[in-house]
């Protein structure tokens, strides 16, 4: 991924919210014509959990043992994963400025890392209640799974699920930094309150 610098942020809190608070990721991997790429969620291992730097930690995923993708898939093998953080169409009509061009404001995080493949219908089924627990905690109504686990042994058969441990992290936060800090109060006022947060906590920590 291509991070101008003024768009680059080493923050690893912030990078961290990105990717546990838009789970459903990309994972990236060469395949024989074109790269292979599926969306799947995405939650951290308890002790990942524990620290905010993701470089070192691993993370849980899984996806239909029908997809391609999974045949493709062995043990150590380099893979990518793209998580696409809030997103904005940024109207000329904010800067009160002519000439002027529209942008996109947008957050994405990018973790390079090794895949390791769990084999055995108990490893599968600790990846899927480790997503449901982290899911219903963080999005849901923290959900009883206990009476539906027999319902889970019979579906994990299709599940394959992995390991990623993170080698490296990148991270894009195109939030018009470029803009003077009236525009960018506009900006704030004009786009969801994830993206206008984002651009109220850099703004913060700008030296005065």
């Amino acid at each position: 991924m291509y991070v101008p610098p003024i768009y680059a942020s080493h923050d690893h809190t912030r990078l961290q919210r990105v990717v546990r608070g838009h789970p459903l990721a990309i994972l990236v991997t060469n395949g024989p014509r074109a790269p292979y790429a599926t969306h799947l969620p995405v939650v951290d291992s308890p002790r990942s959990r524990e620290t905010d730097d993701p470089v070192g930690t691993t993370l849980l995923g899984h996806m239909n043992r029908a997809n391609p993708h999974w045949a493709s898939l062995s043990d150590e093998m380099s893979a990518r994963l793209v998580f696409s953080g809030p997103q904005s169409y940024i109207t000329p009509t904010l800067y009160q400025t002519t000439p002027a061009a529209p942008t996109w404001d947008f957050v994405a995080v990018h973790l390079e890392g090794t895949l390791r493949l769990l084999d055995g219908l108990e490893e599968t089924l600790r990846v899927v209640r480790r997503t449901v627990e982290v899911f219903e905690h963080d999005f849901g109504a923290d959900w009883d799974m206990e009476p539906s686990l027999e319902y889970f042994r019979q579906i994990a058969v299709g599940v394959g699920a992995f390991e990623f441990r993170v080698t490296a992290a990148e991270s894009m936060f195109k939030l018009s930094q470029e803009k003077d800090a009236t525009v960018r109060e506009r900006i704030a006022e004009n786009v969801s309150p994830e993206i206008a947060a984002l651009i109220s906590d850099l703004s913060a920590k700008e030296p005065s």
